[in-house]
């Protein structure tokens, strides 16, 4: 049986729910459609609004021959059979046939270069599909020849729209007697995407027996969630608590418990690139100065995560994780700014001692700017005491080395210079 999701897509305009922006009366999409003529486009929006139904409607409205491809598993050679199909389905009169590319954020430079003289002779009319902003994720020939249309979360009245057509006009839905009392937490946890909102209520409803009257609570859908491993919310709760429970088990030094929620995010479709930016919030913040290669190897990740995408960063990204979960750890750096930030905020804009000053300008060498100041070069061991704060703040202590191997010799080095200052 087919999920709940496929069973309602939209097969038309009139089924459609949300974006009246693009494809209400007199919308720009609307319109387009209406006239028969359309452009190469690219939809962008978050998942679940309803990229790749829209592409769909849109070739069978217009009665056009419809390809399509995946970023993920598709390459350059799945381009050029694609380009080759569609030049030899053309004959005299035959419409122009759509190239539907989901993802296409995730095809590199030469994927996207391989589209570009078939998008600019007419073979295809091209529609991408992208949650990533296309201005940095699609390469400009390519965006110079097509529009890009903004698609967004369902709101509420969509999602009231789309749970009734579920309840109402599923032939599965419609066998089992279901009650409604709450909607809180079904609208929450879907985050405004339609297929995830219709996988809840799948899986709220499948949780009971058929003989049983299925009562929709809050609370029901909720322990429904959290009892299902799969049902990752990349918008929701349950996404920033496995988030968090990730972050949490790195700085607990807990490479087992970091895998795990790594896996967890894996499972569920999170964004690699999201979950890379994570991992150098922590590689700053929780490692810090205790083992400084933690950055350079959650920065090589970031690298390395932007060229593979899914399914290989989940190695790179595990490879990291287990890293910074077995250093040592070091918030310092990390205290160090947000004292420093505190003084700022205490204090002002203090001035700039005058011997710290540059002295450009023979006005500003007549104003003792830059007077005073030593060159620390010129001086043996390339050091010399002198007063790098604001007088106001002399002396003050911001940054406080910790106990570490690594952050205990910045502080022998430092204390041999500033004797015990650090």
């Amino acid at each position: 049986m087919q999920p709940l999701a496929e069973r309602l897509r939209p097969k038309n305009l009139d089924e459609y729910i949300g974006q009246k922006h693009l494809v209400g009366p007199q919308a720009v999409l609307r319109k387009m459609i209406d006239s028969g003529n359309i452009s190469s486009f690219i939809l962008w929006g978050p998942p679940g609004v309803g990229k790749t139904t829209l592409a769909r409607i849109i070739a069978v409205q217009l009665e056009r021959p419809f390809y399509t491809l995946s970023a993920v598993n598709s390459g350059v050679k799945d381009v050029r059979e694609i380009i080759e199909k569609a030049k030899n389905s053309q004959f005299f009169n035959t419409k122009t046939p759509i190239l539907f590319i989901d993802e296409i954020h995730r095809f590199s430079k030469s994927q996207q270069d391989s589209l570009l003289g078939a998008v600019e002779n007419g073979t295809f009319i091209l529609i991408g599909a992208t949650t990533e902003n296309p201005s940095f994720e699609v390469i400009s020939p390519l965006l110079s020849r097509c529009q890009v249309y903004v698609l967004q979360p369902l709101e509420v009245p969509d999602l009231e729209e789309l749970l009734e057509r579920a309840l109402t006009m599923d032939v599965e839905l419609k066998k089992r007697n279901i009650e409604v009392k709450e909607k809180g937490s079904l609208f929450r946890f879907s985050g405004g995407d339609a297929r995830k909102l219709l996988n809840i209520i799948e899986l709220v409803v499948n949780a009971e027996e058929e003989d049983m009257t299925v009562v929709i609570t809050d609370a029901k859908v909720t322990e429904r969630l959290q009892q299902n491993p799969m049902a990752y919310d990349k918008d929701g709760e349950m996404h920033y608590d496995i988030i968090s429970a990730f972050i949490k088990s790195i700085r607990g030094s807990d490479p087992d418990g970091a895998v795990y929620w790594l896996s967890r995010m894996v499972s569920g479709g999170e964004d690699p690139k999201f979950i890379a930016r994570r991992l150098l919030i922590s590689a700053s913040e929780d490692i810090g100065l205790a083992n400084p290669n933690a950055l350079l190897l959650a920065n090589a990740c970031f690298e390395t995560v932007h060229k593979l995408g899914w399914p290989e960063s989940r190695i790179a990204l595990s490879e990291t994780a287990i890293y910074l979960a077995s250093s040592p750890k070091s918030n310092s750096a990390y205290m160090a700014i947000n004292d420093a930030l505190s003084i700022v905020e205490e204090t002002g804009n203090l001035p700039v001692p005058l011997h710290l000053r540059n002295a450009p300008t023979k006005l500003m060498k007549q104003l003792n700017y830059g007077k005073d100041y030593k060159y620390a070069h010129n001086f043996e061991n390339n050091f010399v005491e002198q007063d790098f704060l604001p007088q106001k703040i002399k002396g003050r202590s911001i940054w406080k080395p910790q106990n570490n191997a690594s952050e205990f010799k910045l502080k022998e080095f430092l204390n041999k210079l500033w004797k015990h200052r650090y």
